[in-house]
Parts: C-alpha cells; structure tokens; sequence
C-alpha cells in the first residue's frame, strides 16, 4: 500500500488479498489483485493524486460485476454451449456429431 493511505483502503487491500488467497492465487498475485483494485478505488474517489483515465471513467469493479473477468468458450463467449449445439445436431442427425467440438457442430449446423 502507498504511504498515507487511509485505514479503510489498508482494511480493503487486506481482505481483497485474503479472498483472493482463499481462491487459489499466490502471495504475489493476490498482492497485485488487491493493489490494483485499491488503487483503482483511490482514483475514484480523488484520494490518488494522478490517475490514467481509465482509472476514473466507467463502472468501477463493483458496478461491473466481474464482466471482463469472465471466461469464455471457444466461440466467443456468447450463443448456444456445446451441449446445446450437440443436441441440435442429435435432433437433425448429424453424424460424428459425438467427436465434434463446439466450433465444429456450430459449423455443420450452419450456425
């Protein structure tokens, strides 16, 4: 944590590192998780005193809910999951539909 940060962001930083350690994360990667989150939530709310724009503008980590740190599937991340696709080619009888990835029943279902 920077010098002269206020006893809330050192409670912060300090729970968002735990959390991330409970999940699996490394020391160092649970200490960068946390760092960068703080000193995002400093920039918002004027306590940094120089900031990137990014920092400031648009929904902070709570608004968003995690939407960038989602993972995504093959195809995008969006649209029918494989098993759905699989069931579709099961229902036109597509054949060697039970080796096929997602891309590949996407494909021979036209999608």
């Amino acid at each position: 944590m920077p010098a002269g940060s206020s006893s809330k962001r050192e409670r912060q930083y300090e729970h968002i590192k735990d959390s991330a350690k409970e999940r699996g994360a490394s020391e160092g990667r649970a200490e960068e998780m946390a760092a960068r989150t703080v000193n995002k939530e400093r920039a918002r709310s004027g306590e940094a005193k120089s900031a990137s724009r990014s920092s400031t503008k648009g929904k902070s980590p709570s608004q968003r809910g995690g939407e960038r740190s989602r993972g995504s599937s093959s195809s995008g991340g969006s649209g029918p999951t494989r098993d759905q696709l699989y069931e579709e080619a099961k229902k036109k009888g597509i054949e060697g539909r039970s080796t096929m990835n997602k891309d590949q029943l996407a494909k021979a279902l036209g999608h």
